[in-house]
């Protein structure tokens, strides 16, 4: 029998049973995948866990890695098919017009969010002194949940006019896919974010980099958004780390960097003098950044790289490794979770009370301090 190697949208939309396969990371599929995919990671794929009697439609990012793979599978006997345009044709689908849409995802950040997304957001504000009077804020955009709803916080705390402040929602297309910015440029339209778009090479710049090329390009990411950003007058950039980011960091140090250090709130620039790096998403949870995108029907990209698909050098599978050890700690964070319900605080709370009378050693500017020094 023969089997087609290769089908469209239209032509999956026709099937009722068909067996979808997300052969995307364990990560990139919790930022949003196909209604009803199972994932199944490429680089760990076994064909027993398929069943023979469906028509397994596989799935990537682009549609690039899951058609050899569906040839594979046919080989073996598998009525298996690669989706054309992969996880990035289902998702510019979903970009459908609405002049309604804004308004909504406003509402719901003043009603059913209220408690869990923008209180919490106006508290890191107050606790950490991230905004103050007469700052031009550069709301730093990736195109992903975290971002794109950081920068509808900022409108609302802007709506209630408590004291004068400014924003620039701030996109850089670091060499993005004309698919990939065309989703961003979308979901901002769509959620009223009159976003600033400015563009560098910096995709082009590390694509043959051997060493960490992921590391040092999001490092030349934020160089040219600090840049861009006091070029336009502004004296902080907005990034959207949220809370699970910082307790992840800091299980992360300990574990794989063997020191204790978190992701801070607030950040001097040392580089560019007068600039500030502030975090006001610090005290939100991610489930409930999900829950706001899900119920919203938002969808939004992962990593807007356009190489994530066609890289297979060592340095690209040693970054990725990088994102499978942050999984590695939300897994070890949610079995913590079950025997200590409060594991999550207490990881959070435990910077911010150190004793430095009980560690061996701590440094800082000035170097590495021991507790003999003073014994």
């Amino acid at each position: 029998m023969d089997f087609k190697e290769e089908i469209t949208l239209s032509e999956l939309k026709k099937e009722s049973d068909a067996f979808l396969v997300d052969m995307r990371d364990e990560t990139a599929f919790a930022y949003g995948s196909i209604p009803g995919a199972v994932n199944i990671y490429e680089g760990e794929f076994d064909s027993s866990l398929l069943p023979r009697d469906k028509h397994i439609v596989l799935f990537c990012k682009s549609g690039i890695l899951s058609l050899p793979l569906a040839e594979k599978l046919i080989a073996e006997g598998f009525n298996a098919s690669s989706l054309k345009g992969g996880y990035m044709a289902w998702l510019r689908e979903k970009l459908v017009p609405s002049s309604e849409k804004a308004a909504e995802v406003e509402k719901s950040i003043r009603k059913e969010f209220h408690r869990s997304l923008f209180s919490k957001f106006a508290q890191a504000i107050n606790l950490y002194g991230l905004v103050k009077e007469n700052d031009k804020i550069a709301v730093c955009i990736s195109g992903g949940k975290d971002s794109m709803l950081m920068a509808k916080l900022f409108q609302e705390l802007k709506r209630h006019n408590k004291f004068n402040f400014e924003l620039v929602f701030l996109v850089m297309d670091p060499g993005y896919s004309r698919e990939n910015r065309e989703i961003i440029e979308h979901n901002a339209k769509l959620l009223g974010v009159p976003v600033t778009i400015f563009e560098s090479e910096i995709f082009d710049a590390v694509y043959t980099i051997e060493k960490s090329p992921c590391y040092i390009c999001a490092r030349m990411r934020r160089g040219y958004l600090y840049s861009k950003a006091k070029e336009l007058g502004c004296n902080k950039i907005a990034l959207g780390h949220h809370y699970d980011d910082v307790i992840e960091t800091i299980l992360m140090g300990m574990l794989y960097g063997g020191q204790v250090q978190t992701m801070m709130p607030r950040i001097k620039s040392t580089n560019f003098s007068g600039m500030e790096l502030i975090r006001p998403m610090y005290l939100i949870r991610e489930a409930d950044i999900k829950r706001w995108r899900d119920e919203n029907d938002l969808h939004f990209i992962q990593c807007a790289c356009k190489f994530t698909d066609t890289c297979t050098s060592e340095a690209c599978l040693a970054d990725s490794r990088t994102g499978s050890k942050r999984m590695e700690i939300k897994h070890l964070i949610a079995s913590l979770k079950k025997v200590n319900p409060r594991v999550e605080q207490n990881i959070f709370k435990s910077v911010q009370n150190v004793n430095l009378e009980t560690v061996i050693a701590y440094k800082d500017k000035d170097g590495v301090h021991s507790f003999l020094d003073n014994f």
